[in-house]
């Protein structure tokens, strides 16, 4: 634990400005934030749900900025937000009903896949139509909403490393990161908002935490989206790749 209650809040601020950040340039900012909400003494289903709240007020935040910078697919966005908030409602389940000692382990095992994921760079050879939209066939378009059901299942049960996942299902849509990147903080925003109902429903929100977290984790996401928007598809893929060195040796060293 910290010295004193203040100088949690004031690291948890910051942890989440960093983690807004990573998450909405690449992904895997809750592997910062869910060890330090464990550590500043919150049970693990707590602190899973507490960091919804964080999450759910930094994707309003990054969502309304790449709306803002105008690289937001919307109408995609929405269709697959569908299987991603119906996975999402499994994985929350099945998060709230697990025990701390389960889940933690959970934590640590998923922790290394999500940093296996990040080494799959998404490339697609589909040719937008002269909207910038795509046209997919009948199966690509199953291939979608089953992944991205998978990927709502694996985000309601633990959250950290899901914008890993997303990334790499971009692959089947045709997105460059950039946009992709929008698509990923709206439809983990609009997920995020039903599981956290479930965590609230089983009282595992720690609403002052997740408000202080929230605070910090919207700033960063601000500065995410407009880092993508300038620094394009080619930083983004190169920040992944570094944020996946990052998470890997933490997990090697702790």
């Amino acid at each position: 634990m910290f010295a004193s209650y203040p100088l949690q809040l004031v690291a948890l601020f910051a942890i989440g400005v960093l983690s807004g950040f990573i998450n909405t340039v690449a992904g895997g900012g809750s592997f910062l934030t869910l060890p330090l909400l464990i550590f500043m003494g919150l049970p693990g289903a707590v602190a899973n749900g507490t960091n919804r709240l964080g999450i759910f007020l930094q994707n309003v935040a990054g969502v309304g900025k790449f709306r803002a910078l105008g690289v937001f697919p919307w109408r995609f966005a929405c269709i697959v937000a569908v299987p991603a908030v119906l996975g999402a409602l499994l994985g929350a389940h099945w998060a709230v009903t697990m025990g701390d000692a389960a889940f933690k382990r959970w934590l640590a095992i998923f922790m290394v896949a999500m940093t296996l994921v990040s080494l799959y760079k998404p490339k697609s050879r589909l040719i937008p139509t002269e909207e910038g939209e795509y046209e997919y066939s009948t199966g690509r378009w199953i291939a979608i909403w089953a992944a991205f059901f998978v990927i709502g299942v694996y985000g309601g049960f633990i959250q950290a490393g899901v914008g890993f996942l997303i990334l790499a299902g971009i692959s089947l849509t045709g997105y460059d990161l950039v946009r992709g990147n929008a698509v990923k903080v709206f439809v983990i925003l609009i997920f995020t908002l039903f599981a956290m109902g479930v965590f609230i429903y089983g009282h595992k929100v720690d609403y002052g935490l997740g408000l202080v977290l929230g605070a910090g984790n919207g700033i960063g996401a601000r500065y995410g989206a407009r880092a993508s928007v300038k620094g394009g598809h080619v930083f983004i893929r190169r920040f992944v790749t570094a944020m996946m060195i990052v998470f890997a040796a933490k997990l090697f060293f702790w």
